[in-house]
């Protein structure tokens, strides 16, 4: 049996996931430069796709084009990141990223080492690095197939419509999303990838 095959087979105990369960997924890749996709991914936030490619872009152009490491980011004056168009808040947050970057001497094979859990409550230390951010990183850029993003709003519309779930009493709800999800272990973020993908086909 291939890896699809196995996650596919067990996330298919779910009945109701079962009927939106389309092919396989593509491979979750592991990135590189893990400290600068969590810098982009703070510029990204509250923007749409098209204002923060933009963004990013006039970004890199700061250094060349290239991608900045951790020390170089820290050395650009706030105003520098200011002009490329970051709010005041953004501008601090990508600060907080890179000093905590460089004073942890973080590095990819550090992040890679650790669990889950210990990276969310590593990385969400940082001043203006949330849950969901760094959730994100771990489905996308580290890789991990376990990962539950119960914050996501668009994971909870499509939860909302295929379960049937009423969000207005929160503490239930928020129990109930955790008990579906649950479920998907060890492959929740698979389930996600397909709870997003059916909710942009519908």
């Amino acid at each position: 049996m291939t890896h699809h095959d196995v996650y596919i087979a067990h996330l298919s105990k779910d009945k109701k996931l079962r009927n939106i369960i389309a092919s396989p997924l593509s491979e979750l890749p592991v990135k590189k430069n893990i400290a600068l996709k969590l810098i982009g991914s703070i510029m990204s936030q509250q923007l749409s796709v098209k204002v923060a490619e933009v963004i990013y872009k006039r970004f890199l152009q700061l250094y060349g084009g290239k991608e900045p490491g951790a020390q170089q980011i820290l050395d650009t004056p706030p105003e520098t990141l200011r002009a490329i168009g970051l709010s005041n808040a953004k501008v601090s947050y990508v600060h907080n990223v890179a000093r905590f970057v460089v004073e942890e001497k973080l590095t990819d094979a550090k992040l890679r080492k650790m669990e889950d859990a210990d990276i969310l409550a590593y990385l969400t230390q940082i001043k203006g690095v949330g849950r969901w951010t760094v959730e994100m990183l771990l489905m996308f850029y580290l890789g991990r197939e376990d990962v539950f993003a119960m914050d996501d709003l668009g994971l909870q519309q499509a939860m909302n419509k295929l379960y049937k779930l009423d969000p207005s009493d929160k503490k239930a709800y928020r129990e109930k999303l955790q008990t579906l999800s649950g479920r998907w272990a060890p492959y929740r973020t698979h389930a996600c990838r397909y709870l997003w993908m059916w909710k942009d086909t519908k």
